[in-house]
């Protein structure tokens, strides 16, 4: 499985529009909704905040992976934005966030969920990747970064 298999392109912002974790979140379920990847926004949205309010999902690298597990879609996806400005999103390092990657995933399909998680974690390790992704300018950047630290 390939990051790119879960996030379509019209599911990248970049810049968002928010500028608070909470309303990031708000923005990109919103953005998976409007491009019809889920199909209860409530559901993902209160799924998603219930899951941060255990833990904060800013794993570290100017990353945060928001995520839950819901019925409100068939297949592992995703949506990815990148902030005006870094936010605070109280990662375990204490960075702020320049990246925010939404994982989205059916109750019944832990594996992918992990996959993806794992396959994230891993591109974010990688020094050259996060510049690349940092200097991105727009969601075809994102992409091709991506597609670029994949193969």
């Amino acid at each position: 499985m390939k990051l790119t298999d879960i996030v379509a392109p019209e599911c990248i912002r970049v810049p968002l529009h928010s500028s608070t974790k909470e309303d990031v979140i708000t923005e990109l379920v919103d953005l998976l909704a409007e491009h019809e990847r889920i199909s209860d926004r409530e559901e993902v949205l209160k799924s998603v905040m219930d899951r941060e309010a255990t833990r904060s999902t800013g794993i570290g690298h100017g990353l945060a992976v928001p995520h839950c597990k819901t019925a409100a879609c068939v297949k592992l996806v995703a949506a990815i934005g990148k902030p005006a400005k870094p936010l605070d999103f109280e990662s375990k390092d204490g960075q702020s966030v320049d990246l925010v990657v939404l994982l989205i995933s059916p109750l019944d399909q832990t594996g992918p969920h992990i996959q993806a998680l794992a396959r994230i974690s891993r591109l974010m390790l990688t020094e050259h990747c996060r510049n690349d992704l940092a200097c991105a300018q727009s969601g075809a950047d994102v992409i091709r970064v991506i597609t670029q630290f994949e193969s």
